[in-house]
């Protein structure tokens, strides 16, 4: 060793100094840089596995969020929808009840006007009645029977002669419903009249109704079905124009 230069005992003692020291860096040095290293490393995956998962989570809440909102938007529509519905049903209903009261205000007013009108129709045969036996007196210069004027002004009306409806005679009638036109309201016994006859001829399942046409002047038109039989005083003169003509 000497011959190479080197001395034995220092050189023991150098590599005693460099194993203590290794000893000592890797003790106190280089075990707890590697923790230090191997706790960082884990700290940055800890890390960007958070990163990872808040990712993942922040898409799930968004993913989330879309969803709440189409379904909130989505039942939005809906209430709007069924709220529109029932506006609309709710309008529809008022309209209808407008319109049936309307009708129902027109119907009752018609009524009315038509109870008028025959009210004062019925006083005014009364008033004809008189007028008529009046001017036939005062024409001829004497007093006819009273009761035979009142039974002939009664017949020109009603078109009822000895207590039957003479229209009807020899006639085929058949049908579920009758309707009576008078020139002026038939009286409560007219109606009876009028009525009997119809239905021995019809039958007495069907029914008879009457109304009031002061344009026909004066006996009655019965319509039975498609029939029409007219004994009208107006029908009677349009038929004497006609053969004039």
């Amino acid at each position: 060793m000497e011959k190479l230069g080197l001395n034995l005992g220092y050189l023991l003692v150098q590599i005693l100094n460099f194993l203590i020291i290794f000893v000592v860096l890797r003790v106190w040095v280089y075990k707890p840089v590697l923790g230090l290293l191997e706790k960082r490393k884990a700290a940055i995956a800890q890390g960007l596995e958070d990163a990872r998962v808040a990712a993942e989570a922040r898409a799930n809440a968004e993913e989330e969020a879309k969803k709440i909102l189409a379904d909130a938007q989505a039942k939005a529509n809906e209430t709007v929808r069924e709220s529109t519905e029932r506006a609309d049903k709710i309008r529809e209903e008022i309209k209808n009840e407008a319109e049936a009261e309307a009708i129902k205000i027109r119907e009752s007013a018609l009524q009315d006007a038509h109870h008028e009108r025959d009210r004062i129709l019925t006083d005014i045969r009364g008033q004809i009645a008189a007028l008529s036996m009046a001017a036939t007196q005062k024409l001829i210069g004497a007093a006819l029977d009273e009761k035979r004027q009142r039974a002939l002004i009664d017949e020109f009306f009603s078109g009822v002669k000895s207590g039957k409806v003479t229209l009807i005679d020899n006639v085929d009638l058949s049908g579920e419903a009758a309707e009576v036109t008078s020139a002026l309201p038939l009286s409560p016994e007219e109606q009876a009249l009028v009525e009997k006859d119809i239905l021995s001829e019809i039958g007495e399942h069907a029914s008879v109704d009457f109304r009031v046409d002061p344009n026909i002047l004066g006996g009655l038109v019965i319509r039975v079905g498609d029939k029409v039989l007219d004994g009208s005083v107006a029908g009677q003169l349009e038929e004497l124009k006609q053969n004039l003509g």
